[in-house]
């Protein structure tokens, strides 16, 4: 079982106008018996975590935000709720904040928590490319990388706008050896240019790939780095990409369910064989895929994020 951490919060009352304070004794909407606690008990940069609130008073609105990104809570038994949360991978803090606010009609109580994080080690990958991909981009095609990349940032900003929609444990989008993990430095023909923002997922050309859980696409196309992407919008600021794909069975504007086909394992875009390369980030933090499995994922999932990472 996820060893849980209990921590300490400050419990601040605020109220909506003077009037207010004169009229009424100052509420605290999130009771003394509140306790905030995160899983795993340590985050780690670049990773998904879980902000639980236990003992929730009925009626209550939630919100709050970690690193700039807004928390979405959902309820759980008992009268608890929760919330995806994530860590950005260049933070360089030992701790990170957590801001969760309470509110009955004009009374607002703020739970405030600094949470301690794990030193994470990413090393460097030595890969050899087409002599196009590893040379420095001329204009155009620096120019088209910017128009994509700010696409794929939009959707993911529209993430927080969008109800969840993801149903249940998360699944892995195929299940085979991971080749590359999350987060490490890649130097290309003898020049580091980038970290590797994803995990790859070995394959043949052909196999399927699967959506690693419920949610609305809102990409379908070419990148210049990606090659053949699908991009699907899960909600409460979730969302997965599926790169180098060969083919994509899917279309802006679907809603696709747990499981459901999204395209096939290519080895389109900057690529050294063929392989799926998957991307999740919540709201605009991108994270390690294995993070999410290892709090969210059905077993299997469960299973490789234990043992690879």
């Amino acid at each position: 079982m996820t060893m849980r951490l209990l921590i300490a919060v400050a419990l601040m009352s605020t109220v909506g106008s003077r009037d207010t304070v004169r009229l009424r004794p100052v509420l605290h909407v999130c009771a003394d018996s509140t306790r905030l606690t995160v899983e795993p008990a340590v985050p780690m940069p670049g990773a998904v975590f879980l902000v639980r609130l236990s003992n929730v008073a009925s009626g209550t609105q939630l919100a709050g935000e970690v690193a700039r990104q807004a928390l979405h809570f959902v309820p759980e038994s008992g009268g608890g709720a929760v919330s995806f949360a994530a860590v950005p991978i260049e933070t360089d803090s030992s701790a990170i904040e957590i801001a969760v606010r309470c509110s009955q009609g004009e009374v607002v109580d703020t739970l405030r928590a600094r949470v301690a994080l794990g030193r994470a080690n990413y090393p460097v990958e030595r890969l050899r490319v087409a002599p196009a991909f590893g040379r420095e981009p001329d204009s155009t095609i620096v120019a088209r990388t910017r128009r994509e990349s700010e696409r794929a940032r939009e959707v993911a900003e529209i993430s927080h706008a969008t109800p969840g929609l993801w149903q249940g444990p998360w699944q892995l989008p195929r299940v085979s050896r991971i080749t590359s993990g999350f987060g490490r430095g890649r130097e290309y023909n003898g020049t580091i240019t980038s970290r590797h923002m994803g995990t790859d997922f070995a394959g043949a050309t052909g196999a399927v790939v699967r959506a690693a859980n419920r949610g609305v696409v809102r990409i379908v196309d070419a990148f210049y780095y990606g090659g053949n992407v699908v991009y699907v919008d899960h909600g409460g600021g979730l969302t997965s990409a599926y790169l180098h794909l060969s083919r994509q069975a899917v279309a802006v504007g679907d809603t696709v369910e747990r499981g459901a086909t999204l395209g096939a394992v290519g080895a389109t875009g900057r690529v050294t064989g063929p392989h799926l390369h998957l991307i999740l980030r919540y709201g605009t933090v991108t994270v390690d895929p294995l993070s999410l499995f290892a709090v969210a994922g059905d077993s299997s999932a469960r299973r490789v994020a234990g043992t690879t990472r």
